[in-house]
This record gives structure tokens, sequence and C-alpha cells, in this order.
């Protein structure tokens, strides 16, 4: 599958932004979806996740609560809905998907095989 993440942006504190994940291919829905995002200097690091059936979410504690990950199956999409957004939100956000990730790879990046090239997210203070 394909990635293409797209809705990045120069937003002020408090703001919120939309991030999108489209994907190409019939299989999509069976795929587990996942956020990271990577700031300068530092590691890449696990945002959110949603499950392929169950829709079951998963987030980061950082971002619990303020941050919101769905899908429409139908339209191949994942969204990430960010709201109340801290400077220290500031990184560049990828999407990845793979079909194998078990319940307890979730956060790790290394599960996951296939990437979209990033999005830039910049927050003001």
């Amino acid at each position: 599958v394909q990635l293409q993440a797209s809705g990045g942006g120069l937003v002020q504190a408090g703001g919120s932004l939309r991030l999108s994940c489209a994907a190409s291919g019939p299989t999509f829905r069976e795929y587990v979806v996942s956020w990271f995002r990577q700031a300068p200097g530092k590691e890449r690091e696990f945002v959110a996740s949603i499950r392929r059936n169950s829709g079951h979410t998963t987030y980061a504690d950082s971002v619990k609560g303020r941050f919101t990950i769905s899908r429409d199956n139908g339209k191949n999409t994942v969204h990430l809905q960010m709201n109340s957004l801290k400077p220290e939100d500031t990184a560049v956000y990828y999407c990845a998907a793979d079909r194998g990730v078990i319940v307890s790879s979730t956060r790790n990046s290394r599960a996951y095989s296939n990437w979209g090239q990033g999005t830039q997210v910049t927050v003001s203070s």
C-alpha cells in the first residue's frame, strides 16, 4: 500500500489541524494505521494508532485528550484531528501502515513497513 500524508501547516498554540493519510489499494481496511512524529534532533515517536477491524485506538500520553485518530475505510483514509496544539507538538508527522502489527508492537515504528512522506506541523507560541 502507498501512503500520502497531508494537512500540515503553521498554527498558533491552542489551535487545531487535521492531518490526513490517503492510501492506495483495495485492502486498506486490513491495515493497522498509525501516526508517528519526529522533531529536529529527536527520535521518531509514536503518536496514535487505529486497529483494522475493531477500530480500537491507542494514543501517546502526550497527546491523549487532544488528538483523535479515525478512519474511513470507504475512502481509504485515516485522519488525525489535533486540537489544543502546543509548541512541543512541532514535528514532521508520518503515517504508517502494516497488516501484521500485533497489539504489543503498536508503538514500535519498526513494526510498520509502509510509510508516507511526512507532513510538517509547526506550532508557534
